[in-house]
């Protein structure tokens, strides 16, 4: 035996001796009171699925739905006209409008007819208007958070309160992995066009695993150096030797766990034995030098510049290939309160080429049938002006709108060519078919085999769940 090894269980020995008695014979009295906490349900699917994995396409800071998705001809007549109070209904706004004028904006962008299903996309977004045929636009989408950071927490995690567990760390958790050898759940957080603006903070609870287990998180790769910190070995260290060190620990962590029980620290061992496994697998993942030109192509220019969103989506692509899990994709830079039209046109070519060349490369791989892709943002913007001056209409900016945006979803058991959910005239409230953030949430379990009120965890009392202690529908009406 290694000396090292044997000294760490005499010291461990001794002082699990010296703890034990000092708790005397009451503990006798509570067999299993003390056991590690186990989710009342088992993880496994509920029915058969549509979907094996999500990528999910969030753009921080919320794109314009009137400018993009949903068509408001109109309002053309109406510009400059204030907002109608029965149609505000005096709800909720941001302390950016609050006692402000709220004058209709009409799009300046023109929209058209696309595909054979002839659904109306704006001209910002050329080379995704290709692929209307496999989305389905729910223009009927809603929520509660009118601020940045609690709107897109509520996305990630279903609850606008920070220490809950993300979508992703759900899944892992729910549905098991797929491939060995990488993460589940893996994030890529994009670098945005060089006249961004307002970009909002991301912070790393957005993907975390709040009260699951540890090893459901999700790893964000890096856009500079090693893809995920620390995969390198240090100087004079090779991979033999980062054997024979992590061979240690995990006798070490087995030891103290077989005595603790503490869950965390099997999280431990299988997240160190996972992290050697990457030091193969994450630079083959993300070596595309056996990416034909064609293919990369398709994504555009900025694909082979490290940090892009076009660059993300190939690796999404190469990830879906290797089942991982759950892809998480965050572009920054919508929040556009002045000067939108300059400053939506470069978020959308950021994003239009690589999304579409993302839907080609699945679907002409035969993914996208079991990949289900997700595009949103944390909510959407007003039907009135930020800005707005008279004879300009280059300036003007949208305020948060969360009463009413466009989310779509591909793939995955989707129908593809619909619209599904409608807005007033105004693009102000929802109309018919409203979509609640949880609904999409327990709309994206069902399409992945699972009931998203079977799949829950006991933390502070309640079994814990996704789509939390509101109710949630599935929309039924997007199903193919």
């Amino acid at each position: 035996m290694d000396p090292s090894y044997q000294q760490f269980c005499d010291t461990l020995n001794r002082r699990q001796f010296i703890k034990k008695a000092s708790i005397g014979l009451g503990v006798a009295a509570l067999p299993g009171s003390l056991s590690p906490l186990v989710a009342s349900s088992q993880p496994g699917l509920h029915f058969p699925a549509k979907a094996k994995r999500v990528i999910f396409l969030l753009m921080a800071g919320a794109p314009s739905q009137l400018d993009l998705f949903d068509y408001k001809p109109g309002l053309e007549k109406l510009h400059g006209q204030p907002l109608p109070p029965e149609i505000s209904r005096g709800q909720r706004v941001t302390t950016m409008t609050r006692g402000k004028k709220q004058e209709i904006c009409a799009s300046i962008f023109k929209f058209a007819p696309q595909g054979q299903s002839g659904l109306v996309m704006s001209e910002l977004l050329p080379h995704l208007s290709k692929h209307v045929d496999d989305l389905c636009l729910i223009k009927s989408t809603h929520t509660e958070a009118i601020n940045h950071d609690p709107a897109k927490t509520f996305f990630c995690t279903g609850s606008e309160m920070p220490g809950r567990a993300s979508m992703g760390s759900w899944l892992s958790y729910g549905m098991g992995s797929l491939n060995e050898n990488l993460p589940n759940f893996v994030v890529l957080a994009s670098a945005t066009w060089s006249g961004k603006v307002n970009v909002q903070a991301l912070y790393s609870r957005l993907w975390g695993t709040g009260f699951l287990p540890g090893k459901h998180q999700g790893i964000a790769f890096q856009s500079v150096g090693d893809p995920v910190l620390f995969l390198s070995n240090p100087e004079g260290v090779d991979r033999n030797i980062r054997g024979k060190m992590l061979d240690f620990v995990e006798k070490v962590n087995t030891a103290q766990a077989e005595i603790t029980g503490d869950p965390e620290i099997q999280t431990s061992i299988a997240q160190q034995e996972m992290a050697f496994r990457m030091q193969t697998s994450v630079p083959e993942l993300t070596d595309l030098s056996d990416e034909d030109e064609s293919t990369l192509d398709l994504y555009g220019p900025e694909v082979g510049q490290s940090g892009t969103f076009a660059r993300n989506c190939l690796l999404a692509r190469r990830m879906a290939e290797r089942d991982v899990r759950f892809v998480q994709l965050f572009h920054r830079g919508w929040d556009h309160h002045t000067a939108l039209p300059t400053h939506l046109r470069g978020q959308a070519k950021d994003v239009d080429q690589p999304i579409s060349g993302l839907l080609t490369d699945l679907k002409r791989r035969g993914l996208l049938d079991d990949t289900l892709v997700v595009f949103a943002g944390e909510f959407g913007r007003t039907t009135y002006a930020q800005n707005l001056t008279p004879g300009n209409r280059g300036n003007y900016g949208r305020d948060h709108h969360p009463r009413c945006f466009t989310t779509w979803m591909a793939g995955g058991g989707v129908k593809g060519g619909i619209s599904y959910g409608e807005t007033d005239d105004f693009c102000y409230n929802v109309a018919k078919d409203p979509v609640h953030v949880r609904d999409l949430h327990a709309t994206m379990f069902h399409l992945l085999g699972i009931d998203h009120n079977k799949l829950v965890f006991p933390y502070q009392g309640l079994d814990q769940k996704l789509t939390g202690v509101e109710e949630a529908h599935v929309v039924k009406g997007i199903l193919a």
